[in-house]
Parts: C-alpha cells; sequence; structure tokens
C-alpha cells in the first residue's frame, strides 16, 4: 500500500476539498497521512485516516510561514511516505525539496492563484516572492491538477506545464435541515457560507439588505475582516437582519444550507484569483436544492448560466441588486436545480483524481 503525506497550511477542520481527495484516495488502496496545523479554536477531527497538526508560535504573516514551512520540511523528510501531495503555493516548497532529496514523486493541487489573492495586491514584494517561487518551481512539475479550466489554462500557457481540472465538487448526499440558532418568522435566508475576507462581497450585501423587507443575510464562516463586518452591522443597526454563524464543521454546514432560499457567491473582480474563481459554495447551494446569486466572473457565471439555477448580478449597486434579489427570490429554480445536483457531484470527478496518482510521472 503507498503511503501519501498530504499537507496544507489551515487547520483541517473545514477543508472539503482536500477531505475528499484524502478519503477517495484512502477508498482506493492509499494510506494516508494528512498535515495541517493546530489553531486555539481548531475543533476535534474524527477522519477515516490520519491526520496531524503542527502547534506553531507564529500564527500570521511572513513569521508564520517560515516557521510553518521549516517545520513541515522536517516531518515530510523524516516520515515514511511514497507520494507527497500538496495543496497550494504556500506548502510548495517543503514538498518540493524533500522530493528532491529523497527522489519521491510529488503531486501539486492548485486550489486557486496563490499570488493573485487580494491580500497581496497592496504587498508587492510579497506578492513578488511568491511568484518567484511559483516560476522557479511549477515548470519543474510532472503532476499536477486545479480546480477549473481557467486557472489550468492560465498555468499551461505560462509555464508550459500540463495541470489538469478536478472541481471542487460536493459529494452526493441526502437533504438535511437543521435549526438556525436565531428565531425568524417566515422571512427570506440569503446565505453566505466561507471565508470572511477582502473581495468576498460582503460589505456590498451588508448595504444591499437594508433595502430588503422581511429578509436575513447570514453570514458561516470567520476571516480576516469578521470583527471589521460585524461593527458595520452594529453601528448601522443591523444585527436582526444580518446574523454571523462564525465557523461551524461541515457536517452541521449540511443541515443549514437547505433552509437558505438564496445563496450568494458575490466576490468581487480583484486581479486574476478572484476572476477565476469557482467557489465550493456554489456547488454546496446547488446539492442543497439553493437557487444562486453570483458574481458576472466567468467560471461562476458559466454555471448559473449553463444549467439554469440562479442568476448572475447585474449592478453592484445596493439598491439595484436588492431589486434584481427580490425578483430572484419570485422565481422557482427547484427542477433545474434536483437534475443539476445529480451532475455536479465530486464522485464524477474521482476517476479523474484516481488516474491522475495511479500514472505518476
Amino acid at each position: 500500500m503507498k503511503k501519501i503525506i498530504v499537507s496544507v497550511t489551515n487547520d483541517l477542520s473545514t477543508d472539503q476539498r482536500v477531505d475528499k481527495v484524502c478519503c477517495t484516495l484512502q477508498e482506493n488502496g492509499f494510506e494516508i497521512i494528512l498535515i495541517g496545523r493546530k489553531l486555539k479554536n481548531s475543533i476535534p477531527l474524527n477522519r477515516s485516516y490520519t491526520t496531524k497538526r503542527i502547534r506553531l508560535i507564529c500564527n500570521k504573516g511572513f513569521l508564520f510561514y517560515v516557521e510553518y514551512n521549516l517545520r513541515l520540511f522536517f516531518v515530510l523528510l523524516f516520515s515514511k511516505k511514497d507520494i507527497l501531495l500538496s495543496n497550494d503555493l504556500d506548502t510548495l516548497l517543503p514538498n518540493y525539496l524533500v522530493s528532491v532529496l529523497q527522489i519521491k514523486k510529488i503531486v501539486y493541487d492548485s486550489h486557486e492563484l496563490f499570488p493573485e489573492i487580494p491580500e497581496l495586491v497592496h504587498k508587492p514584494f510579497v506578492k513578488k516572492c511568491w511568484s518567484h517561487l511559483e516560476a522557479g518551481i511549477l515548470p519543474k512539475l510532472k503532476n499536477t491538477y486545479t480546480v477549473c479550466r481557467s486557472i489550468a489554462d492560465f498555468y499551461n500557457k505560462k509555464y508550459h506545464t500540463h495541470f489538469k481540472t478536478i472541481i471542487n465538487l460536493p459529494t452526493a448526499k441526502k437533504i438535511r435541515f437543521g435549526k438556525f440558532p436565531f428565531n425568524y418568522k417566515g422571512e427570506k435566508i440569503i446565505l453566505y457560507q466561507g471565508a470572511v475576507n477582502i473581495g468576498r462581497g460582503l460589505e456590498l450585501m451588508i448595504d444591499t439588505i437594508p433595502f430588503l423587507d422581511h429578509t436575513i443575510l447570514v453570514i458561516i464562516g470567520d476571516g480576516d475582516i469578521s470583527d471589521e463586518l460585524k461593527q458595520k452591522v452594529n453601528e448601522n443597526n443591523l444585527t436582526d437582519k444580518i446574523h454571523f454563524l462564525g465557523k461551524i464543521s461541515p457536517e452541521k454546514l449540511h443541515t443549514l444550507t437547505p433552509l437558505a432560499n438564496l445563496g450568494i457567491s458575490v466576490e468581487e473582480d480583484l486581479g486574476l484569483n478572484y476572476r477565476f474563481a469557482l467557489p465550493n459554495k456554489i456547488f454546496d447551494y446547488i446539492q442543497a436544492e439553493v437557487p444562486i446569486l453570483v458574481s458576472d466572473l466567468p467560471e461562476m457565471k458559466q454555471i448559473a448560466i449553463d444549467y439554469k439555477v440562479g442568476e448572475v448580478v447585474k449592478s453592484r449597486n445596493p439598491e439595484e441588486l436588492a431589486a434584481q434579489i427580490k425578483k430572484l427570490l419570485e422565481k422557482d429554480f427547484s427542477t433545474e436545480l434536483k437534475k443539476t445536483k445529480e451532475e455536479l457531484v465530486w464522485e464524477k470527478q474521482e476517476e479523474k483524481l484516481l488516474s491522475i496518482f495511479n500514472n505518476l510521472k
């Protein structure tokens, strides 16, 4: 049985893509060890494969990346393995170095265009460092895949690589209904689930909600601007219309998503990373039979248009957006959603994933 060490920089608890990859590989005869980091608020894990969390002294900024990559390098170096699976650019250097030193096969899963993330827009030096690292290693990798065709095409053209596409689809599941931890009576629920970071369009939604009667915005997730958004909600006396539920387990999330009347993914066009984004929350909404409202960006808008399961944002003016949402909430997408959820599932990506790991170069 071949042993794969999978590494990420998050705390493992909410990374559904990596969990799905690990489960698929384990179910098909590979031994899995997943490595991430331990945070103060990390929730317990119960996985069918081995997990390891590294506790750090520094958990933010440049020193975090230095410390984590150093620790990860030595963990990888002194662990038994046959294959290394690096997730995103922030774990690639130690994986690549160990693969070269010990002549091990390496696979790279790029979840995004890392040097293009909005957090680096105003940090040109840091962005340049990540870009140099990417340019130095990616052309040397033989086993690579990413989350959508736009990113694959970008890398293949820029670095003459051979990225394949493994879309981050949810596993097929029956709908189960949970309960929100707040009281509401007949209001429409607009749901955002995911990272609460710059460029996710959440400020726009907070500005839009006052124009929507009998409507509640629920934000599930945590991130860099959580406190800032909560302050904005308090200052505008919107605490009865906007609820922050924080980070919750995927299992609980699956019971809350179906309660929504509309799922949003209204990211801003803050560079190539967001422009090419195809967030997994879009497919989670569809799997829960919740219609979607997405940004006018190439990958995500194609899902709404091709499968007729929602709409594309027509205007980012709060009042005009509210008018669109009012009409959208009156439409019935149930037939299209039931059909689409059968097609857009992880089970239809597994064969492509296994073909990569069973035919490593």
